[in-house]
């Protein structure tokens, strides 16, 4: 959900521009890709539901923004 700002939520060939008090469901094993096309800062609130909820189960497809701290 977009608390503020906007975000680009692109999953496989569909791509939404969400703002403020809207959100989308993705669903299990969906590729999927979140960005900020402006410069207003993004605030989101991410929820995730299933019997397991741990950040090791992410696989990284593309890290466009090379961030050091993503495991592969």
């Amino acid at each position: 959900m977009v608390v503020s700002g906007t975000a680009e939520i692109t999953c496989g060939n569909k791509k939404l521009l969400l703002t403020e008090k809207q959100f989308t469901y993705i669903t299990l094993d969906e590729a999927h890709r979140l960005a900020k096309p402006s410069h207003i800062p993004l605030e989101i609130i991410e929820v995730q539901s299933s019997g397991y909820l741990g950040e090791d189960d992410i696989v990284w497809l593309e890290d466009t923004y090379a961030e050091p701290t993503h495991e592969r």
